[in-house]
């Protein structure tokens, strides 16, 4: 919807979306009910449609920081899109509960009618990194007869308390279990965390538009400038709060680019139970089978699916083929700018080798280590944009770039002396990065 959104308003293009879900919106559709965007909504959504209303929250656990849109007002948000923006423009064909079967053809789920499409221009895959989520997907492990086994949706619909609830899975899902039971009320000590990896997470306060995200990705470039090994730069943006450890004391193995606020990590170190056996091969009665060991458990006992994939971890393709348009991130923890963008791309230029120069893919990560990857990448794309004034008015004006704006207010102390480190610290951390890469790759 992002990509479609601009493509509307920078071409005279004609979109036929085809979607597997009953709305728009996505995953978002099946997501727990008390899921929030880790982001704020400030640039999250499609271009040219505010989410929410640039608020700062004043109460709760995100008090200080931009308002982050729940799951509810997500899908309300992306129907009004629909409904408003792009339906009404008389360019897009909207078609839910349909799947499509190749050769530009959709099968609808609901009728069994075939569709085919004649495409003029290209095919737009958005669905190459559809992430997997605990509603539809089944959990990876054996779970025995009799044992309480639920996904994360199930929570919010308990009738009665169990003996302890066990969250199963080390991402952003189980973080947000973790949390609404301890803001519902629950001991810390009433909680068993099997977490098969220890994350790195990224601290909100420097996701927030305008000077504070500015601010982060100076002093990022500016760690990346000074580290020596891919554990160096992380260590470096731990030091200056950048990122944060799951736990002080455990080295993180796992990185999606999930933020944090310190309030919440507070709050998640209550949590001492926290099992480190690896993934979760069997639940038994009164056993959780794990790779590395086993640890009990009981019948009395709740415990929680949080472990499907989440985001996909595929190969990069480029985004631009001859027919074909497959969407990816371009900068980190960004999918609908990097659809946005790529958008507008599309619609202005029809070189395929200039369109992929300036529209890198950028894979999800991983670890830790694929920060140096993510970040090299991020910049190539940002200093192949600065080449064009089109493309630099565009970022300016974009609500989902999270720095627009900032070249109208160069002239501000903390603008300037963050540009002028970022002027500094570009070209070194570049080459640091490469270096870097180098020797991962090799």
């Amino acid at each position: 919807m992002a990509f479609t959104d601009t493509l509307i308003d920078h071409s005279d293009a004609h979109i036929v979306m085809v979607d597997r879900r009953h709305a728009p919106g996505g995953h978002w559709t099946e997501a727990y009910p008390f899921v929030r965007l880790h982001q704020p909504s400030a640039f999250y959504g499609v271009n040219s449609t505010p989410l929410g209303t640039d608020a700062i929250d004043k109460y709760g656990i995100n008090a200080g920081h931009y308002e982050r849109a729940s799951g509810p007002e997500i899908v309300g948000y992306f129907r009004r899109v629909m409904d408003q923006k792009l339906l009404p423009s008389g360019r897009v064909d909207y078609f839910p509960m349909c799947d499509y079967v190749g050769e530009n053809k959709f099968v609808s789920r609901v009728s069994n009618k075939t569709y085919k499409v004649k495409v003029q221009k290209k095919r737009v895959d958005a669905a190459y990194l559809q992430p997997s989520i605990p509603a539809s997907y089944p959990p990876p492990f054996e779970v025995a007869a009799g044992v309480s086994c639920v996904p994360i949706n199930a929570l919010s619909q308990l009738k009665e308390p169990p003996e302890r609830t066990v969250i199963i899975g080390g991402g952003k899902t189980a973080m947000d279990a973790c949390l609404w039971l301890l803001e519902c009320g629950v001991s810390a000590d009433d909680i068993c965390w099997v977490r098969p990896r220890d994350s790195l997470l990224a601290n909100r306060k420097y996701f927030q538009p305008g000077d504070l995200a500015l601010e982060g990705f100076a002093d990022l470039v500016e760690c990346a400038a000074q580290a020596e090994t891919p554990d160096d730069l992380v260590n470096r943006l731990i030091a200056s709060k950048q990122f944060f450890p799951m736990d002080e004391d455990i080295k993180p193995a796992m990185f999606k680019y999930a933020t944090i606020n310190e309030r919440e990590l507070e709050l998640l170190r209550t949590i001492r139970n926290v099992v480190r056996l690896g993934k979760v091969r069997r639940i038994e009665g009164d056993t959780i089978i794990c790779e590395k060991g086993a640890i009990p458990t009981s019948p009395n006992h709740l415990h929680v699916h949080c472990a499907a994939p989440g985001l996909r971890l595929a190969p990069c393709l480029p985004i631009f083929g001859e027919d074909t348009i497959t969407l990816q991130p371009i900068r980190a923890g960004a999918s609908p700018f990097a659809a946005a963008i790529t958008a507008y791309i599309e619609a202005t230029r029809d070189d395929i080798n200039e369109k992929n120069k300036l529209c890198p893919p950028n894979p999800y990560m991983d670890a830790p280590a694929d920060l140096v990857r993510v970040t090299l990448t991020g910049m190539n794309a940002d200093y192949q944009w600065s080449k064009h004034p089109d493309i630099t008015l565009w970022l300016q004006k974009a609500r989902l770039n999270p720095t627009r704006g900032i070249m109208e207010r160069m002239e501000e102390p903390g603008v300037r002396a963050s540009i002028t480190r970022l002027m500094q610290n570009s070209r070194p951390a570049a080459e640091n990065l490469k270096q870097m890469l180098a020797l991962k790759q090799n």
